[in-house]
């Protein structure tokens, strides 16, 4: 069998690019404007011997895999022609079709190849090796993983705010910086927060929403577990002369020793602490808060409360080790079931895919100065993983969600309008 009618044999029809094989076969339409390019029999064995997203990102990291007619750093379309490939290739072929399969590659051809150097081990052999699941020592180092690669990389791809979450547009034509800022301003308004408040910000990154707080007068701490973002914060809230009000920390949320906060605000972290661990997360944040006090939740979500929560294979591997997502519904129950009352739920998953537009955009602007600071490889990787995720926000395979909940007093009661007080 040639290697088109081995990817053939494959597929559930004909797939919406060309796909060419090393040996002069292809499959697909002549006239696609994407070709997808297996450049060596490693390409094939890549893809047979991890199916799925992980060999495709194997191949295409380890430069086995390329995509034609798009810009070289263009990481959304380079994705959306794998996504493709990866949606069309899902049909199993009966039992004489893959005995020819096997023939035609040689089984010496099905033993695993070197894998790309940034790839984490499997789950199951992070935790054979003494690593449990969300400790404290596990959860520094996922961290650090995928947030200590260079500020200077995350300056080219984020933009002057340096924030690292779902941005809010008033319209799709706002600049990622409008966008970002706006953001900040929904969450302000969402916890009512004024001059002379308290805030705590778990998960912080850079420090966006404790310098836009302490910009406002609020005392407001930060706490992250990576570094190069303490660094990095801390330097800009002493750029802003903001030393007196804002404060980023190097600590784990658990650890956090003050108490009676006004509100609470926790933007991108929930996706990383692992679904078992929700209630106690919720818990914990429901302690920090004085009676009355508001949270708000910000996180990824599936659409759907009853898949795994479990992350891909590449997403694992390559960029978020032991990331979880629930679905809206499931996080909404764990914040009622530690004793937050929920005021107001909204779904932000068009602005995410705006925000990873944006955010490739940048990394084909910056292309050689992304792969002069961590490498090719890396500055691919990249690529994938907000090409990934760009397509599924825009497909409905993944969601963004806000929760504003209160913390009750006593009395079970609350002093908040009676109708939404923020601007949308």
């Amino acid at each position: 069998m040639t290697i088109g009618e081995i990817v053939g044999a494959f597929a559930t029809g004909e797939p919406p690019l060309r796909i060419e094989a090393y040996d002069g076969s292809a499959f697909g339409p002549p006239e696609s404007d994407l070709i997808l390019r297996l450049k060596s029999r490693r390409a094939l064995q890549y893809i047979v011997t991890a199916p799925g997203d992980l060999g495709l990102a194997r191949a295409y990291l380890m430069g086995e895999l390329e995509v034609d007619g798009v810009h070289p750093g263009a990481p959304h379309d380079v994705f959306g022609a794998l996504e493709v490939f990866r949606k069309t290739m899902t049909r199993r072929p009966d039992v004489r079709t893959m005995a020819r399969v096997a023939r035609s590659i040689g089984r010496q051809n099905l033993t695993m190849l070197p894998i790309p150097e940034q790839e984490v081990p499997a789950a199951w052999r992070r935790v054979a090796h003494g690593m449990r699941r969300h400790s404290k020592k596990r959860d520094s180092e996922v961290v650090s993983y995928h947030y200590d690669v260079s500020n200077r990389f995350y300056e080219w791809i984020l933009g002057p705010t340096m924030t690292y979450t779902c941005a809010c547009y008033t319209d799709e034509q706002r600049s990622l910086e409008e966008a970002q800022e706006n953001k900040y301003r929904l969450v302000f308004d969402k916890l009512g927060l004024k001059a002379g408040d308290r805030l705590l910000d778990v998960g912080c990154g850079w420090g966006g929403m404790v310098r836009y707080a302490a910009s406002r007068g609020v005392r407001a701490i930060g706490v992250t577990l990576s570094r190069e973002q303490v660094e990095w914060g801390q330097a800009a809230i002493g750029a802003q002369g903001l030393g007196d009000l804002a404060e980023v920390r190097l600590m784990d949320y658990r650890d956090v020793p003050e108490r009676d906060f006004d509100a609470v605000s926790s933007i991108g972290i929930t996706e990383h602490i692992g679904r078992s661990n929700h209630h106690a997360y919720f818990d914990r944040l429901h302690g920090y808060l004085k009676p009355g006090g508001r949270l708000l939740n910000h996180c990824i979500t599936r659409p759907d409360n009853s898949r795994s929560v479990k992350a891909g294979a590449f997403i694992d591997r390559y960029i978020f080790p032991d990331g979880e997502l629930a679905g809206a519904g499931t996080v909404h129950l764990e914040a009622e079931n530690a004793g937050f009352e929920v005021l107001h739920e909204e779904n932000l998953r068009q602005h995410y895919a705006f925000t990873l537009r944006d955010w490739c955009a940048n990394l084909v602007e910056h292309w050689d100065e992304a792969v002069e600071e961590v490498g090719e490889p890396m500055a691919k990787l990249w690529g994938l993983y907000m090409g990934a995720c760009q397509y599924g926000f825009e497909h409905n395979k993944i969601q963004l969600h806000q929760i504003l909940a209160v913390r009750l007093g006593d009395s079970m009661t609350w002093e908040v309008p009676l109708r939404q007080w923020w601007q949308a």
